[in-house]
């Protein structure tokens, strides 16, 4: 399984060989010839060196290329004069690239003088799964992902891709939700989207269907879950897949959470389940016998530990513009739908954190296709398995809808906001114990280094709103 943690560089080599010789057949049967062995980045973009076939076996031996990974993840605990890392193939997670089949994406773990490196996100996260299994858990996950599929008009200026409805005399768009849903949009998209259905059929992911969601050309995938790191490889893979299919229509996918301010946010919703090692069960509940008390403990895990979390799962500067309640000028009314605040309740979507009415998971729907899933898995395992296992009492859900309390309800009932920035997310973050130690400090004090140096560049820009706002006026 590709959740498991080696300690041991010598040892994950001798794990490969057990499983070389099939893994190299079913590649050469595919007709694959480049292998792109992908360590991910402190931002989970994933890295690589193309590697020829021929190599396969030197690769998987810990023989393959080297990577001064310090030289370009803003780690700076290590200089020119130390070793470099080396990528040792998770065999369990080989992907041939649907786009072309003489290529193969190979997730790999991070090795540095013959010990996981502190700076790989893939290993904190097995480190978390080894811990959850110390205790009986399995960490499963299911991810929502949304995407705005983009191209460039003839002046060479980004726009939507998929946008046939009129702009009205005085330049806007009519106020209503005119993609959502609708099927005249998907029927326009469905060059685009066939393609991906095939795709996504092809990959074995259970895909259930595909939204046309509230922005102009904006998607969703809906596809079934799997057990934490599989899912965080699944996601990285499709943001590269993604990208890959609409470059061959001529456009682009961004995942940029708010491109204007009349989008609706994309996210990219985690649904978080747990499994009994022993049983295989899901011990939030079932069908047979509803919620399982302990799916409240798990709750009250991830609430104290809301604010910092949102700086992993919502990680840019921009992914704060979507966690409102309402936006002027939005494209389909006034309300967002995005969540505002740390709390939790049945099926409520303007939570943090919502119970669906038709799965036994949590969802956390603060997160965006811009977090590093490595990191945000591996936090929120800890913060989960942190709540089951203190017993935390999350307090009483909230069903109301969050839009329409006063800042006086919020007090009364001891609820806390989102964070509003990023720097206010990376200040929680900075002070949260438990999310440290599930990255691993190194990788904890990098992250928010870099995201005060994000902060920074973006507090001292000067933006079209402030232009258009003060230049002439004062």
């Amino acid at each position: 399984m590709s959740d498991i943690y080696i300690e041991s560089m010598d040892d994950a080599i001798e794990r490969n060989r057990g499983q070389m010789a099939d893994v190299k057949v079913r590649l050469k049967k595919a007709g694959v010839k480049y292998l792109l062995c992908c360590w991910i980045d402190l931002l989970g973009v994933p890295k690589t060196k193309p590697v020829p076939m021929w190599d396969f076996e030197a690769l998987c031996l810990g023989k393959g290329p080297q990577f001064a990974v310090h030289s370009v993840s803003f780690v700076p605990e290590l200089g020119p004069a130390d070793p470099d890392q080396i990528t040792i193939p998770d065999l369990d997670a080989v992907y041939i690239c649907p786009w072309d089949k003489t290529q193969a994406v190979i997730f790999a773990d991070l090795y540095w003088e013959g010990k996981p490196y502190n700076i790989c996100p893939r290993m904190a996260l097995k480190r978390q799964v080894a811990a959850a299994a110390d205790k009986g858990f399995r960490p499963m996950a299911g991810v929502e992902p949304e995407f705005i599929v983009m191209k460039y008009d003839e002046n060479g200026a980004p726009v939507k891709a998929f946008d046939n409805d009129p702009v009205m005399p005085g330049g806007g768009k009519p106020r209503r939700q005119a993609w959502g849903y609708d099927v005249e949009a998907s029927i326009d998209s469905m060059g685009f989207l066939g393609e991906l259905i095939d795709i996504l059929g092809e990959l074995d992911w259970d895909l259930h269907d595909v939204v046309a969601e509230g922005a102009y050309s904006q998607f969703e995938l809906d596809f079934g879950y799997t057990h934490v790191v599989e899912m965080a490889d699944r996601l990285t893979f499709l943001r590269v897949l993604l990208k890959e299919v609409a470059k061959r229509h001529g456009m682009f996918v961004t995942y940029m959470p708010k491109p204007t301010i009349g989008d609706w946010r994309s996210g990219a919703h985690i649904n978080f389940s747990i499994q009994d090692t022993k049983t295989g069960a899901n011990i939030f509940g079932s069908s047979a016998d509803g919620w399982d008390p302990r799916v409240y403990h798990a709750i009250g895990g991830l609430l104290r530990h809301g604010g910092g979390l949102a700086a992993i799962t919502c990680s840019t500067v921009n992914s704060y513009k979507g966690l409102v309640a309402k936006v002027p000028g939005f494209e389909g009314g006034v309300y967002t739908w995005a969540p505002t605040h740390v709390t939790y309740g049945p099926n409520n979507r303007s939570a943090m954190l919502r119970m669906p009415q038709n799965r036994f998971c949590i969802e956390n729907r603060a997160t965006d296709m811009c977090m590093n899933a490595y990191l945000a898995m591996a936090c929120t395992t800890a913060a989960t398995v942190e709540g089951l296992g203190l017993k935390t009492d999350p307090g009483p859900a909230l069903g109301k809808d969050l839009y329409l309390m006063s800042e006086a309800e919020f007090d009364e009932a001891g609820v806390q906001r989102l964070p509003r920035t990023l720097e206010e997310a990376t200040n929680l973050l900075e002070g949260d114990e438990l999310l440290k130690a599930a990255i691993g400090e190194q990788m904890h004090n990098s992250f928010i280094q870099y995201k005060r140096d994000e902060w920074e560049r973006y507090s001292v820009s000067i933006s079209q709103w402030e232009i258009e706002e003060y230049l002439r006026y004062f």
